[in-house]
Formats: C-alpha cells, structure tokens, sequence
C-alpha cells in the first residue's frame, strides 16, 4: 500500500496559498511511491490524519498564537486521532509576522497530547514576505517524502 502524506494548512491569502502548494510540489518532486494529499484546515477532518504515514501542518501566526482554523482542525480531530495516531511523524511551518516562539510552543503542546514525532524542528518564516520561504516550504515538502519513502520515519 502506498503511504500517505497529508499536509493541512490554513491559506487566508495568496502568500499562504503559495507556501501549502510548494510544500505540496516539494513532496511530489521526490517520488510517485508517496501519495500526496493537501487540504485547506477548513476542509481536513480526523479521515485524512488517520490513514496517514506523516503530517505537515502550516499555520499563520496569529496575535502569537496559531491561526483559529488550525486549533478548530485539532478540536475536530484529537478525540478521534489520540492513542490511534501515536508515533505520527511530523513537521510544522509557521509564516509569523514577528517571531514564531508562542505559535510554536502552543502547537506543540496539543501534538505533544497527540504523541507524533517530530521529525525536524519548525520552519518559521518570519518577517516580511521572501520569495525564499517558497524554496524553504518545497525543501519541508521534500524533506517528509523522502524520509517516509527511505523508512527513515
């Protein structure tokens, strides 16, 4: 059976529209043998973590906190995900405005309750919008598939 990687991200605006999509390719790009699956957090529900092999979650930071709609899509799932998706490899990109820190400590403590793995530390692209955070996304993309592809994870 082909594994799966799922990647869930909120996109209120073009720029994080881009990065899910890149994340997306950057995934694509290593191999067939891994299907790919992206959702808008708005559309993702306990079905899509469940027959997962890895996740890759995007949020924007919002007031040092992530997005709602990403902490709607662990409300909606954790009941049905915990002690079923336990050891679910993981990696997290947060397009922050000033720092990340609060977002990332925050979400952390949700998918610590859900016991994944992380796989690489967070990618927090922060600042003012840089054309590099698309390369940055495609690489986390990559990155994923190729360690679900090699068994590293």
């Amino acid at each position: 059976m082909k594994k799966k990687l799922t990647i869930i991200a909120n996109t209120p605006s073009i720029n994080t529209e881009i990065l899910l999509n890149q994340t997306a390719l950057g995934a694509k790009s290593i191999s067939n043998s891994i299907d790919v699956q992206y959702y808008e957090a708005s559309q993702a529900d306990h079905n899509c973590i469940l027959n997962s092999s890895g996740i890759i979650i995007g949020t924007t930071e919002n007031l040092g906190y992530m997005s709602g709609i990403i902490k709607d899509f662990f409300d909606r799932i954790y009941y049905e995900c915990i002690e079923k998706t336990n050891g679910l490899p993981y990696a997290i990109y947060i397009r922050a405005g000033h720092d990340g820190t609060s977002t990332e400590f925050n979400m952390k403590k949700i998918i610590t309750g859900l016991k994944w793995k992380q796989i690489q530390k967070p990618l927090i692209l922060k600042g003012d919008w840089e054309q590099g955070f698309m390369d940055e996304c495609h690489t986390l993309g990559a990155t994923m598939a190729a360690g679900l592809e090699s068994n590293i994870y």
